[in-house]
């Protein structure tokens, strides 16, 4: 193959892609008429939680394992990278959920209200268990997008209008015009101003119909989310999410019902119908996609996986689908 590229798409895969591609020193191109990172990106609104373990309590085991390349990936490429763990709670009603994760998260450790206070004091008078997942980490996308886009053109990544060399689409779900299996997941976030709260690490809450997570961002700033709903639908919130979202808040901690709310953020998560992704080689063209709710957590595996297969001729060793003409 070719070491010239043009990537579609640019969106925390797209970026990622060509982070990746160009630190091995790929000729590399990025077409996106959208143009720099914004909200029009489905990345843009995402969490940012870098939590292996919390996602394979539901995800596959690749998920897992990819996942846990991402902190180190992210920081080699310029991302400030919180290594805090993260906590995970419940009410009082809901300890079941507690017990059931703590199975399936055996890197989960049990923690006590003292525990809990020593890691998050304005939390340890509501919750008297709690468990806690050290290793995981979590970053602020915004301030990662920016930061990978600007330092792209330092390797010699360029912003184009035109299309040319091999080319590697990661368009997200606007890849659907070719991609039949993919469809949208709906996600929704609030941005509250709570000065009255400090967290130091993302925390779940964990409930059998509305799971919430919170993750910090400074300054009183917090990110509550995320829904997930079958639906393509991009850019308006039900009033049902956006009163669960901001009740789970408020369960986690009564000074919430005082935040203010800053924004409301919607969009729709591509994702095939096992919610892992896929390098899918068709015809003349690479698609890297499908990365559902795993966005940060899982592009630097697709980017590296996608960059052994064109640069070295490496088959990925998950995720891959050969549809091309025989």
């Amino acid at each position: 193959m070719s070491d010239a590229f043009t990537i579609l798409g640019g969106g925390v895969c797209g970026l990622a892609m060509a982070a990746e591609l160009s630190s091995r020193g790929a000729q590399v191109t990025i077409f996106d008429p959208k143009g720099a990172p914004g909200e029009h990106a489905c990345s843009w609104w995402a969490g940012g939680m870098l939590a292996p373990d919390c996602e394979g309590v539901s995800a596959e085991p690749e998920v897992v394992r990819q996942g846990r390349k991402a902190a180190d990936w992210w920081e080699r490429h310029g991302a400030e990278v919180s290594r805090k763990g993260t906590l995970v709670v419940a009410l009082g009603r809901d300890q079941s959920e507690l017990t059931t994760f703590a199975r399936r998260a055996p890197n989960a450790r049990s923690l006590d209200r003292k525990a809990i206070n020593a890691l998050e004091p304005h939390l340890a008078d509501h919750f008297a268990k709690a468990l806690f997942i050290e290793e995981e980490a979590h970053l602020d996308p915004r301030a990662t997008l920016a930061t990978v886009h600007a330092r792209l053109p330092q390797n010699g990544v360029s912003f184009v209008n035109e299309i040319k060399g091999q080319i590697i689409d990661c368009r997200g779900l606007v890849a659907s015009d070719t991609l039949a299996d993919l469809r949208g997941v709906k996600g929704e976030m609030l941005v509250v101003l709570c000065k009255d709260v400090s967290l130091s690490r993302p925390v779940r809450l964990l409930h059998p119909r509305f799971p919430l997570y919170i993750v910090p961002r400074g300054d009183g700033v917090f990110i509550l989310g995320a829904t997930q709903i079958e639906s393509g639908e991009r850019n308006r919130a039900t009033l049902r999410s956006v009163m669960e979202l901001m009740n789970a808040a408020y369960a986690l901690h009564p000074a919430f019902g005082e935040a203010e709310l800053l924004e409301i953020g919607v969009d729709a998560r591509p994702a095939f119908p096992d919610n892992q992704p896929r390098i899918r080689h068709l015809n003349d063209r690479i698609y890297a996609n499908g990365l559902f709710r795993h966005g940060f957590l899982l592009a630097p595996a697709l980017a590296c996986m996608t960059a052994d297969l064109v640069l070295e001729g490496k088959t990925p060793e998950v995720w891959y689908e050969d549809h091309r003409e025989r």
